[in-house]
């Protein structure tokens, strides 16, 4: 069985992070977000993936190899020397998928919810339209960026950029050729971080591997990836925090702030909002919501 993973894109809603990492490198519940994928399909008999991809190709495939041999899976890196859109890479590895007349799967990283709800039939699953912002309710189901496609639905796709979204879906649910189902997630934890005395941990936080929290410390709603290092009575809230970043002591950050990877947060320092890109270091406090380069 056959998989492919839309992983072009240049996860520009997730930069600073993305400048020093591709987005499906990003860890989610301290874990690659391409690794979530990876595992679920090999779990579920997928022994071929393809990547289709674009940014930093030589990092992804350079990731990959430790991977394929971990999972026992092959790992395809199907290139575009142009950005296709959701759908045209899918036509350009077509060589890939159309070798039997098995189903393949297709999983995208990129926010597939925009394209609107989903309004379907409760007892068959089938899909009869989506609707972009709909003005009153008519479903409160989303496209989750996971589909299970037959060979022959590559006939509808042309070796050119093309959404999916807007213009395969739309058809395949005129012809009745589309079926929804709903999918759970999951959630794990990293038993290698050290957390201090006295700390507030929660609600929905992920704390990496090798993160060290010192005493005091108040997280709510944050992010802390990989060896990043949060000193004493420091106060979060809805943060992203990247890898081997250190938050001085006494420092407040709140409203989506973002550090890219290796950023210091000088003590006593107040941020709302910032984004900082990599590598930088922060003497002075951010009081209004910007980017800092």
């Amino acid at each position: 069985m056959k998989a492919l993973i839309l992983v072009g894109g240049y996860g520009t809603r997730l930069r600073p992070l993305t400048l020093s990492c591709p987005k499906p490198l990003v860890e989610f519940a301290n874990k690659p977000m391409l690794l979530h994928q990876l595992e679920a399909l090999v779990e579920a008999g997928v022994n071929h993936v393809i990547l289709a991809v674009s940014y930093r190709a030589e990092q992804m495939e350079k990731e990959m190899k430790s991977v394929e041999e971990k999972l026992g899976v092959t790992i395809t890196i199907s290139l575009e020397t142009e950005p296709l859109g959701t759908a045209g890479p899918l036509a350009l590895a077509r060589q890939h998928l159309t070798n039997d007349l098995d189903p393949f799967f297709v999983t995208k990283v990129e926010e597939p919810s925009k394209y609107g709800v989903v309004v379907y039939d409760a007892e068959t699953g089938r899909i009869n339209q989506f609707v972009e912002k709909p003005q009153e309710y008519v479903s409160n189901k989303i496209n989750a960026g996971m589909y299970m496609f037959s060979p022959a639905m590559l006939d509808r796709i042309e070796l050119k950029p093309t959404s999916i979204e807007k213009e395969v879906f739309p058809d395949m649910a005129k012809d009745g050729q589309l079926y929804t189902m709903e999918l759970q997630g999951f959630w794990m934890d990293d038993p290698t971080a050290k957390i201090g005395k006295n700390c507030r941990i929660g609600p929905n936080v992920t704390i990496g591997p090798n993160v060290v929290i010192e005493d005091g410390v108040c997280i709510k709603r944050c992010t802390v990836l990989n060896g990043a290092l949060i000193k004493s009575h420091s106060w979060l809230d809805s943060c992203i925090i990247g890898w081997k970043c250190v938050v001085g002591r006494w420092v407040r950050m709140e409203n989506v702030s973002v550090l890219g990877e290796d950023v210091t947060v000088k003590d006593e320092l107040y941020v709302n909002g910032g984004r900082i890109l990599p590598h930088k270091s922060i003497a002075d406090s951010v009081k209004d919501p910007q980017i800092i380069m």
